[in-house]
């Protein structure tokens, strides 16, 4: 595996000394999550899991379930039986998680863009920077979402059903950067989860944090975030700033 990234030096123009987007090189692609990134997903998400557990019979807090979103859902089913007392075998993880997916599915009826999103998107695709989507979830969960952009054609994603291990494990984002034919250490990612943020390191990635789904800033910056941003439109003004989409 790659090694860790190098930080960049913290702004003296920052009164707690953080890292911010302006602060970072030019990025030879920008990669997203897209659940609580992209698209206003996260509560379904999650009424999708407990849903689930609830018909498999195993005690689940919607907190923890929350701060789990974003995992790659074996891992969740795993962690939420072991506080329950349980061990699931490893069919039964993957059986969860079809079964969390296939509700989510029924769930996601009327998807909604989160602000930003498609401007961003839009302005990218018009654009000479590469940029893609890295997804734990699977392919058959992703296409409410990504209607929901409204784009102009298929953008490029990778998902969970393409890699042996999703997130925080670095492999939906190293193959990302891998199709796109770039280096992954001069990639962006940008992600709503501590998840994401694990990741994106682990990938030798910088991690823009931006906190609309279920975590706030200083979860994403103890995560290991290279810099939180407020919002997708911050992002947008700072490529922009740089030329590298249009403003």
């Amino acid at each position: 595996m790659d090694e860790s990234p190098e930080s960049p030096a913290a702004s003296p123009d920052d009164p707690l000394g953080r890292v911010r987007l302006i602060d970072l090189p030019d990025p030879s692609a920008v990669i997203f999550d897209l659940d609580g990134t992209l698209v206003d997903t996260v509560r379904t998400r999650i009424d999708a899991w407990l849903d689930t557990f609830e018909q498999v019979g195993i005690p689940a807090d919607r907190r923890h379930v929350a701060g789990l979103i974003g995992a790659d859902g074996r891992r969740l089913a795993n962690e939420v039986a072991g506080v329950a007392g349980r061990t699931l075998s490893s069919d039964k993880a993957e059986a969860i998680d079809r079964l969390a997916g296939e509700r989510y599915g029924t769930l996601n009826r009327d998807p909604r863009p989160l602000p930003g999103a498609r401007e961003l998107l839009t302005a990218l695709e018009a654009g000479d920077l590469p940029w893609a989507i890295a997804t734990s979830s699977r392919a058959e969960q992703v296409d409410a979402s990504v209607r929901a952009l409204r784009l102009p054609g298929p953008p490029p994603i990778v998902d969970g059903s393409h890699v042996a291990q999703a997130k925080p494990a670095p492999d939906l984002l190293l193959l990302a950067a891998e199709r796109l034919s770039v280096p992954a250490r001069g990639c962006w990612y940008v992600g709503d989860a501590t998840w994401d943020m694990r990741a994106a390191r682990a990938a030798t990635m910088a991690g823009i944090g931006v906190p609309s789904g279920a975590v706030d800033r200083a979860a994403l910056e103890s995560a290991g975030a290279t810099v939180a941003v407020t919002s997708l439109a911050e992002l947008a003004a700072e490529l922009a700033r740089r030329g590298l989409i249009a403003g």
